[in-house]
C-alpha cells in the first residue's frame, strides 16, 4: 500500500525550507498539494503535480490507488497536523502509512510575535467551520489565537465578539505570517474595519469585564431560547452530574425540548459529541439555534419521535431521556443501544411515566431519586415558598 509524506510549508515558500525539506519534494515522483502550495516550489522534470481532490476525504483513497507504488509527496501549511491536511490524511490512511514533516506552525509564530505563551493561549480553527465555533471559547481576559478561513475571517470574529458583548475585544490580524512582507492590522472588535490578505490569523484578547458563563453545569434558564419545554436548571445540572461528560463521548438527548442538556454536555469538553432527538420541528430548529449561540455547530438534530428516531444513530456513551419515557419501546431502546459502562438519565413528572421507571428500575437496577425545587417568591409583604413540580429521576450505569 502507497504511503504519503507530508511536508509543512510556511508563507515564505520555498527560501525558507530547510534543505532536507527541499530534497523530500524535489525527489517525488507525484507532488500533490493545494495550488498555492504548488506554486510555492519549483518544476522537477517529469515530476507529476496534482492538486488535492474535491471532496478530499472521498478523493483521497483513488488518489493513491491511482499512484500506487510511486514516491508520493503532500504540501501542507506550517504544520501539517495543526487544522491541517495531514490530521485527515491520518483519520483516513491511518498513521502507519503517513510520514509528516513539520514546518514552523502560523499558530507558533503568532505565539512568537505576540509575546504569548502556549500554555496561556487557546488556538481555535475556523478554518472550514462556521465562526459561531469560536463561541466556546468566549471567557473574560481570555487569550485566542484564531487560524482564518480567508480574509472575510477576521470581520466575522469581529462579529461575533460584539454580538457576545466582547466589543472592548483587542484584535491584531497578521497577514502573510513568517513571509518577508507580512503585517499586522490593530483594532477592536467593535471597530474593526481592517483589510488583510486572504493568508492570515487573528489574535484576540477578551476584555475581562466582559459576560460569560460558567463551566460547572448548571448555567441559568434564560440562557437558553426556550418555549417551557426545557429541562430546567437545578434539574439539569443533578442529571449532568450523573450522565458523567467524558472525553469523547457520545450523549443521546431523547426528547430533547430546547437542547439545553445537550449543550451543557458538549461545553464540558471539546470532544464530546452529542445527538438531540426531538420530535417537535420547531424545538428541533430551536435546538439547533441554541448551539450555534454556544459555538456547537457539532451538535447533531434528529427530528423524529423515539424510539423509531433512534434507528440508525452511532451507539451513546450517555442517554438522557427528558422527554418520551412513557413511549412504548423508548428506555428498552436506550438500554439496548448504551455502551457498557454507559449512564442513562431518565426524568418523569406524571404518575403514570414514573410508574414506568420505578418498574424500569425493579428491573435493570440503578437509583430512583425524587427530587423538588422551591425557590421564595414573595407573598403579600413577604415571601413564601412556591414548590416546582416534583420529578423522579431514575439513574443506571450499565
Amino acid at each position: 500500500m502507497n504511503t504519503v509524506t507530508v511536508v509543512g510549508i510556511g508563507a515564505e515558500g520555498w527560501a525558507g525550507l530547510p534543505r532536507t525539506h527541499q530534497d523530500i519534494i524535489q525527489g517525488a515522483e507525484v507532488l500533490v498539494g493545494g495550488p498555492r502550495h504548488l506554486d510555492l516550489v519549483p518544476e522537477v522534470a517529469g515530476q507529476v503535480r496534482r492538486s488535492w481532490p474535491s471532496p478530499l476525504r472521498d478523493g483521497l483513497e483513488p488518489l493513491l490507488a491511482l499512484y500506487d507504488g510511486r514516491r508520493l509527496v503532500a504540501l501542507a501549511s506550517g504544520d501539517p497536523l495543526l487544522s491541517g491536511v495531514g490530521t485527515t490524511l491520518i483519520d483516513v490512511m491511518g498513521p502507519e502509512r503517513v510520514d509528516v514533516v513539520p514546518a514552523v506552525s502560523s499558530a507558533s509564530l503568532a505565539h512568537a510575535r505576540m509575546g504569548w505563551s502556549h500554555e496561556t493561549t487557546t488556538v481555535v480553527s475556523l478554518v472550514g467551520r462556521p465562526t459561531s465555533r469560536l463561541a466556546r471559547h468566549l471567557s473574560p481576559g481570555r487569550r485566542l489565537i484564531v487560524l482564518s478561513s480567508d480574509e472575510t475571517t477576521p470581520a466575522e470574529v469581529a462579529k461575533l465578539l460584539d454580538e457576545h458583548g466582547m466589543g472592548a475585544a483587542e484584535m491584531v490580524a497578521w497577514s502573510r505570517l513568517g513571509a518577508v512582507d507580512e503585517w499586522r492590522s490593530r483594532g477592536t472588535a467593535a471597530t474593526w474595519s481592517a483589510e488583510v490578505d486572504r493568508l492570515n490569523l487573528v489574535c484576540v484578547v477578551c476584555p475581562t469585564d466582559a459576560p460569560s458563563y460558567g463551566l460547572v453545569a448548571g448555567l441559568p434558564d434564560d440562557a437558553f431560547e426556550h418555549d417551557g419545554q426545557l429541562t430546567k436548571r437545578d434539574l439539569r445540572a443533578s442529571a449532568l452530574s450523573r450522565l458523567e461528560p467524558r472525553p469523547g463521548h457520545l450523549l443521546w438527548d431523547v426528547g430533547a425540548g430546547a437542547g439545553s442538556v445537550s449543550v451543557e454536555w458538549m461545553r464540558s469538553h471539546l470532544s464530546c459529541g452529542a445527538i438531540a432527538i426531538e420530535a417537535n420541528s420547531e424545538r428541533a430548529q430551536r435546538v439547533s439555534r441554541n448551539a450555534d449561540r454556544f459555538g456547537l455547530s457539532e451538535l447533531e438534530v434528529v427530528c423524529g419521535s423515539a424510539p423509531e428516531a433512534l434507528t440508525g444513530l452511532d451507539a451513546p456513551d450517555a442517554v438522557f431521556i427528558g422527554g418520551g419515557a412513557s413511549r412504548p419501546g423508548v428506555i428498552d431502546t436506550c438500554l439496548a443501544a448504551l455502551r457498557p459502562g454507559g449512564r442513562l438519565v431518565a426524568h418523569a413528572v406524571t404518575i403514570e411515566t414514573e410508574a414506568l421507571l420505578v418498574a424500569a428500575q425493579r428491573e435493570h437496577g440503578g437509583q430512583l431519586t425524587r427530587i423538588t425545587v422551591e425557590t421564595a417568591e414573595p407573598l403579600g409583604t413577604m415571601s413564601g415558598w412556591r414548590p416546582a413540580r416534583p420529578v423522579t429521576q431514575w439513574s443506571l450505569v450499565r
